[in-house]
């Protein structure tokens, strides 16, 4: 074991296991699946938010920085604000037609208004 890998380890002291990996505290991050097999869900939100409606895109599976990249790309292409987080997409207003009809352009197929 190399010095700079002890300093990496979670919650181990010593195991005397041979077969024991140390938890080093990094998780994978999820694979993004291809654009035609993510089922995304594009929804109007009106709870906690002072009666603001927000256009809502739900179902995103993959890593963050895809995540933000097509967050970018909404909030851009419909002149709103918006963010990402915990694979949802939080774009401002009720712009769904306008996101359904951009995800489509993007080669989303499986997309689902609700």
């Amino acid at each position: 074991m190399k010095h700079d890998d002890r300093h990496k380890r979670v919650n181990v002291v010593y195991s005397t296991n041979p077969d024991f990996h140390y938890d080093t505290g990094e998780s994978d991050a999820p694979e993004t699946l291809p654009n035609d097999r993510q089922n995304l869900r594009v929804s109007l939100d009106k709870r906690n938010r002072g009666g603001k409606q927000v256009t809502l895109i739900t179902g995103f599976v993959g890593n963050e920085d895809d995540l933000q990249s097509l967050c970018k790309l909404l909030k851009t292409k419909c002149g709103v604000g918006g963010s990402a987080k915990d694979n949802e997409i939080i774009i401002q207003g009720d712009v769904r037609s306008k996101v359904v009809i951009l995800l489509n352009k993007e080669g989303y197929t499986k997309v689902k208004v609700i």
